[in-house]
């Protein structure tokens, strides 16, 4: 009964911390939706942005996993503290460029690079996965899941109404990583 319990919990908590790392996706997907993107290139970002949302932390967990032979029992601390921090510079991005709005190439290199910048914390995320005790395979799994579909969303919102919501979801975001951070430390 403890063990499903325990199941239960990692998955709600890797379940909220993939929405976290999704929501830069998102807002950032309404602000590149918001210049009239068609339905075809929306889902070519949204899968290019799940595989990137799942390639990322991969790499991030080997480097992670490395960090942690070499650091040992305080790997627990490193991998909260760097979750916090990329909650709180996620904070302070929501807050310095609230009103910087994202015009993006979609195809080629600029679409390469938008996944890429987008999947930059969740290699992060990945690193700090790798020094601590995780499921991974549903860690990735539901990374990729949803930032493939929170991207999708944006897209789609940005594309017909607006960016009003894109100022907060990365706040939002930027608060839950800061804390399960948190958690992961005490």
């Amino acid at each position: 009964m403890d063990q499903v319990l325990f199941q239960w919990g990692q998955f709600l908590t890797l379940l909220m911390i993939a929405f976290a790392l999704s929501m830069d996706a998102f807002s950032l997907g309404i602000g590149v939706g918001m210049v009239g993107i068609r339905l075809r290139e929306i889902i070519k970002v949204s899968i290019t942005i799940g595989l990137f949302h799942i390639g990322m932390p991969i790499v991030g967990l080997f480097v992670g996993a490395y960090l942690s032979d070499l650091v040992g029992d305080i790997a627990v601390f490193i991998g909260g503290g760097v979750l916090m921090a990329i909650g709180l510079h996620m904070l302070w991005n929501g807050f310095a460029n609230g009103e910087q709005k994202s015009v993006l190439r979609t195809k080629g290199l600029g679409l390469i690079l938008f996944a890429f910048s987008v999947s930059m914390d969740a290699l992060t995320v990945g690193v700090s996965f790798g020094l601590i005790e995780v499921n991974r395979l549903l860690a990735v799994t539901l990374f990729g899941v949803m930032g493939g579909a929170m991207s999708y969303c944006g897209l789609l919102l940005g594309r017909s109404v607006g960016g009003w919501l894109g100022d907060y979801s990365e706040l939002v975001g930027g608060l839950i990583l800061f804390c399960f951070g948190l958690k992961f430390m005490l």
